[in-house]
């Protein structure tokens, strides 16, 4: 059978633990056989990462602005219990971070629906879509750990040596404390890249922050996003009847779960870490999510949103198939195909990445799933299958 030809290749980020095995499992038996793939790869597993002092991570994240899409494993954040685990030298910040940082992009991230999988919710008739931005806040934070009394302050320097000082804290023993930042120019590419998926989407905009106690710091969120709104987006909403709403983030948490979804919530980074995995494990799985980091510049990096699934991989190396839901990974790749295909017009790989995510849904739907889906299926699942029996499943309807 010919293969689809790629003209320019794509950016391939390795990982980690069980998403790194299955990964290559998706690359022999649902792309090579089907697609003549072209690739720049980089390995971003941490003894990698720490090998080369972290610069792998930057490189690949320069890989994406030069060729415009990028697909991307899910990779370890180490901690002092990962570092001894791994024998790392240093303990390096969230690869996904610095990418972020790098691309200056906002991650979206959309449930995969199918139809035997209920939602937690009971109201939520359509997908909700996370918009989270990808840049600053505690993701690039400076902390320390305070021994004893002291003062601690925030000192602005201007360039002609005068400062501003602000008290954060007078600690009479031991404590710890912890400065965050943000920039208006991220701020605004954040409000622009939301409105315009909404757009794309025709979805409306929710965005919530904190402002009633963090007067300066999420109000300036608010701030740039009504005049994001405002000056720029206004009347092109309007047209495409789409609403932007503001509130508080606990109002719009408990907005979420008693409404019908179908709209973008736009977040800031940590707030959208957290509400994006709610909003995935209550439409099923957070296995069942697809993520992608969108650029200003018109770059894009799709991944699997959840974690390397440690403890399944700990069963892995013991010899055991473990029952990993490999969908988000599938989706990753078939999306960054699907915007590879639309930048190189190859309408015969656009077509493949579609009849993938098919083949992928149609299984499921045909009661053949992972365990994380078949506790929440209904009707019944046919059966339980293991990662591999799954994925063979999928390449038997390509």
């Amino acid at each position: 059978m010919a293969k689809i030809n790629m003209k320019t290749p794509l950016v391939e980020i390795d990982g980690d633990e069980m998403t790194r095995v299955l990964w290559q499992v998706i690359k022999e038996k649902l792309l090579l056989p089907f697609v003549d793939l072209k690739t720049e790869y980089f390995d971003l597993g941490l003894a990698n990462r720490d090998n080369t002092n972290d610069e792998i991570t930057v490189k690949s994240a320069e890989a994406i602005k030069r060729l415009g899409v990028g697909v991307k494993c899910a990779t370890i954040t180490a901690n002092t219990a990962r570092q001894k685990e791994y024998n790392l030298k240093h303990l390096h910040p969230s690869p996904n971070a610095t990418i972020r940082a790098i691309l200056d992009g906002t991650v979206f991230r959309k449930p995969i629906t199918v139809s035997r999988i209920k939602p937690s919710i009971n109201t939520w008739k359509a997908p909700i879509v996370i918009g989270r931005h990808a840049y600053g806040d505690v993701y690039k934070s400076a902390e320390m750990e305070i021994e004893g009394p002291g003062k601690v302050e925030l000192v602005y320097t201007k360039p002609d040596g005068t400062e501003r000082r602000v008290t954060v804290a007078d600690f009479s023993g031991r404590g710890i404390v912890q400065g965050i930042h943000n920039y208006d120019d991220s701020i605004r590419s954040f409000a622009r890249a939301c409105f315009l998926y909404a757009l794309t989407e025709k979805l409306p905009v929710w965005f919530a922050t904190k402002d009633t106690i963090s007067k300066i710091y999420d109000g300036r969120f608010k701030a740039i996003f009504n005049e994001v709104y405002e000056t720029e987006f206004k009347e092109r909403c309007a047209a495409a009847g789409i609403d932007y709403f503001y509130t508080l983030i606990d109002d719009a948490v408990a907005r979420v779960v008693k409404g019908e979804g179908g709209f973008l919530w736009a977040c800031k980074n940590y707030d959208g870490d957290i509400q994006s995995d709610m909003i995935a494990s209550a439409a099923g799985s957070l296995a069942m999510m697809t993520s992608v980091l969108v650029s200003p510049s018109g770059v894009f990096e799709y991944e699997a949103a959840h974690g390397t699934v440690q403890q399944h991989y700990y069963r892995w190396q013991k010899g055991e198939k473990t029952s990993t839901n490999p969908a988000a990974l599938i989706f990753a790749w078939s999306g960054a195909l699907a915007k590879r295909a639309e930048l190189d017009d190859l309408a015969d790989l656009a077509d493949f990445a579609k009849r993938l995510e098919a083949a992928s849904l149609a299984t499921i739907e045909d009661g053949l799933m992972t365990g994380d889906l078949a506790k929440l299926s209904s009707p019944p699942p046919k059966k339980v299958l293991d990662s591999w029996d799954f994925i063979d499943e999928i390449a038997g309807r390509l």
